[in-house]
């Protein structure tokens, strides 16, 4: 008796999480857009341009899955959000994702509930100083005072590096990359201090980005990725296979170029199953054959994106580091698609 309760208790308990999986993908479907939560902007990552269409690293993520469900990826609603505010953002469902250089945290995954679909830069928090200060390294910086964003991860790992090696400072809240940009430069504080690749796509957009030093210290790990909320598993699945094809195209060397060319079929039966001319992989995300062969083709594959938006021959010239593939030494690395 008892067992027949406990599964029809499962089965119950089934219906519901399946209802729960599918509800954010028939929202974005109904509405005809994703609703994408990014940075009030950092060059390089997401900010608008000139003519005020979202751009960057982590604007492609948002494009990509937008392309992957929709077929377009330019069916986006970009949804500027700070330090503060990206997590309410998410819970509430105003935004169907968040690609924010978020770092992925234990407290964030479980205590707020999110998931964390993947990791699309490997990265480590620095610090920032004019080299008219002469200092070399983060161990110089007792007393200094120090622009941090709050809410952020960047705040807590500050606290311990001071704290660590016995140094003071002083903080200097700020709220966005812009306010801490025109508060630096005013000499309202003495450094900057944010993840690595922030403080690169920052320093690339100054007037003489040369008179100014990234120390070579780097204090913490932050493996950045995008996010949605716990219980709907359905869109995770989305946005996590999403990110591994454009991870999974470069190593198979699946290019925005080709891409239409190996759709047709390959003799390489993974690209052929992530193309979808194999298999039924997008039938089981509930998206078409064809969603990875969009992503793809709409923001190129993972090293694309990269080069592209932040890589050497960029203004913000980041090498690829650890965000290279498995193969060339890096961490990148996506399950296979079979």
């Amino acid at each position: 008796m008892k067992k027949s309760v406990l599964l029809g208790t499962l089965a119950v308990a089934g219906l519901a999480a399946g209802a729960v999986s599918a509800q954010t993908l028939d929202e974005v479907r109904a509405r005809g857009a994703l609703n994408c939560g990014v940075t009030t902007g950092l060059v390089g990552f997401a900010a608008p341009d000139a003519n005020g269409e979202w751009e960057g690293f982590d604007v492609g993520v948002c494009r990509a899955v937008a392309a992957a469900v929709l077929g377009d990826s330019t069916a986006v609603n970009f949804v500027p959000t700070t330090g503060q505010t990206r997590f309410t953002a998410l819970a509430s469902g105003e935004i169907d994702m968040l690609a924010r250089n978020t770092t992925w945290t234990f407290s964030r995954d479980v205590d707020l509930r999110f998931e964390f679909t993947g990791i699309n830069y490997y990265d480590g928090q620095g610090f920032m100083v004019p080299r008219e200060l002469g200092v070399s390294s983060a161990m110089e910086l007792d007393g200094a005072t120090v622009c941090i964003q709050t809410g952020t991860t960047t705040e807590l790992n500050l606290a311990d590096f001071f704290a660590s090696n016995n140094m003071s400072y002083e903080p200097v809240p700020i709220e966005t990359n812009a306010e801490a940009q025109q508060q630096y430069l005013a000499g309202a504080c003495d450094v900057y201090t944010t993840d690595a690749s922030g403080l690169a796509a920052t320093r690339a957009t100054f007037e003489d980005p040369s008179a100014h030093v990234v120390l070579p210290e780097i204090i913490s790990k932050e493996p950045l990725g995008p996010l949605v909320r716990h219980g709907d598993n359905e869109w995770g699945d989305i946005v996590r296979w999403t990110l591994n094809a454009l991870i999974a195209a470069e190593e198979l060397g699946v290019t925005s170029a080709n891409v239409a060319e190996l759709a047709a079929g390959t003799e390489n039966p993974e690209i052929n199953r992530l193309l979808g001319s194999e298999g039924d992989l997008g039938g089981m995300l509930g998206l078409s054959s064809d969603w990875a062969a969009n992503a793809i083709s709409s923001v190129g594959n993972y090293g694309e994106l990269f080069e592209g938006n932040i890589g050497e021959n960029t203004p913000i010239g980041l090498a690829r580091g650890l965000n290279a593939q498995w193969t060339d030494g890096g961490l990148l690395y996506s399950p296979p698609f079979r």
